[in-house]
């Protein structure tokens, strides 16, 4: 779907729906640019709160949404999401669009939030149906808006969406190599620098993580670089993604229902190849390259066993004793590629361990890491990007837990024990001693309803919180 974003100074007089600001009191704060009936509102049920919003006709046959943002002191980037997005789902019937949302941001930043909240909300995955949503938006007008916001904020969307768009695609067709393609499409696009390397390149260059993951599949697995590298830059981030297109568990399968939505599991990734582009798009003058390990994790008679050892990039032995701790291996392997060109700071994202939803849910990330600013710049970029993380600790006495008798170390921990922590205690084994952080989103990266700006399915969490924190950097 594709919106042309305004930022006129009044509102458009061919607009067909108009989104207007309404605080807690029912009050329309100044610049909202009509008036309405706090009565009628009132009778409608409408209270004005945050997420809230109530269609009010207007006398020339077009229509006001009221947009509740609750108390005026309490207007932040969440409030005006929450509104953005209700509005965008008042939309998908109309062909133009306007709203006065910014004349209550408390900073010109929050204009962006408004635009990406207000295209996520309105974003369908067509897939295979025989009849596609329709969304005949073509217009939005961002009254009194900053434009450098409104273009930050039409950028992170569509790098969210388009991630949303990877995930949501069927294992079937979202192999390895197609994603690979993806990649290719991209550095097409946006003038990026791409490297692939296949299965015989991935086996000469000691990736044994991810071959030996790649083992029981029939689809070749793929190492993916990614990289925005604008001449003139000093810094350099390295984004590293989980790759995982499908996983059945491998060898220790997966129930079926726990198998129902694992394509999913490159959810990484897609945030990964996504924020880079938009980097590109935004001309951000930091060097940022992306790592992606892709694979299926499929169970064959050439699958990895229970039991057996495989070698990383870095050299180091690990034993597998859960073939379904199969992100960490792939993740092994291209977090030591990532750290072997010295980046100043190392981010992987994965959706890595089902310890991670007990822990925090369906709406907060864990995120850990070896640099106390990284980590720091971690989360502000997440908050800012309306993708909330939770700091959990690298508990250096559960190290033990990975202590292997035949190998440097093995693949889990104890079971039902701190799992996410263990995974990030085996994951620094491979960061080559750089500054690095580790996002897992396992939660967070699919929704099993619609709300706010999220629709059913892939979610496209963490794209915005790499960008934000490239643009920042």
């Amino acid at each position: 779907m594709t919106i042309e974003l305004t930022t006129p100074a009044e509102i458009p007089g061919d607009v067909e729906v108009l989104g207007v600001p309404v605080h807690a009191d029912l009050s329309l704060p100044e610049g909202a640019g009509v008036e309405l009936d706090p009565a009628f509102l009132r009778r409608c049920g409408f209270e004005g709160k945050p997420g809230q919003a109530q269609a009010v006709p207007a006398e020339d046959g077009s229509c006001i949404v009221a947009l509740g943002v609750g108390e005026p002191g309490s207007i932040d980037d969440e409030v005006l999401r929450r509104a953005g997005a209700a509005l965008g789902r008042h939309t998908a019937k109309v062909g133009s669009a306007a709203t006065t949302l910014a004349a209550v941001a408390g900073d010109p930043a929050g204009a962006g939030a408004i635009v990406e909240s207000f295209a996520l909300a309105a974003y369908r995955y067509a897939g295979a149906r025989s009849e596609p949503p329709t969304h005949l938006l073509t217009r939005l007008a961002v009254v009194g808006a900053d434009p450098a916001m409104v273009r930050l904020g039409e950028v992170r969307a569509r790098a969210i969406a388009r991630a949303r768009d990877w995930v949501n695609e069927p294992a079937r067709s979202m192999t390895p190599t197609r994603l690979a393609g993806v990649a290719g499409e991209l550095a097409r696009e946006h003038g990026l620098s791409l490297e692939v390397w296949d299965e015989h390149r991935i086996a000469a260059e000691r990736l044994g993580g991810l071959a030996g993951v790649a083992a029981g599949s029939a689809e070749p697995p793929r190492l993916i670089r990614l990289a925005h590298e604008p001449a003139g830059a000093t810094a350099t981030l390295a984004f590293v993604g989980k790759g995982i297109t499908f996983d059945s568990g491998g060898l220790s399968l997966k129930p079926p229902t726990g198998m129902m939505t694992m394509k999913d599991d490159m959810g990484g990734a897609a945030a990964v190849l996504a924020s880079v582009a938009a980097a590109a798009e935004l001309e951000l003058p930091v060097r940022v390259v992306g790592w992606v390990a892709a694979t299926e994790n499929m169970p064959s008679g050439t699958a990895t066993h229970p039991g057996d050892v495989l070698v990383a990039r870095n050299g180091k032995s690990i034993e597998v004793l859960n073939t379904d701790a199969e992100g960490r291996l792939v993740l092994a392997d291209a977090l030591s590629l990532a750290a072997e060109e010295e980046p100043d700071a190392i981010v992987d994202i994965a959706t890595l361990t089902g310890a991670q939803v007990v822990a925090l849910g369906k709406g907060v990330a864990g995120v850990m890491g070896t640099d106390a600013s990284l980590v720091e710049a971690v989360i502000a970029a997440g908050a800012r990007a309306g993708e909330p993380t939770w700091q959990l600790p690298l508990v250096d006495a559960y190290r033990k837990q990975l202590d292997s008798e035949v190998a440097d170390l093995k693949n889990i921990g104890k079971a039902g024990e701190a799992g996410t922590i263990i995974a990030g205690l085996f994951l620094r084994e491979f960061a080559g001693g750089r500054a690095w952080a580790h996002l897992d989103i396992a939660g967070p990266s699919w929704s099993e309803e619609v709300r706010d700006w999220y629709t059913k399915g892939g979610t496209g969490w963490g794209a915005g919180t790499l960008l934000e924190l490239a643009r920042t950097w």
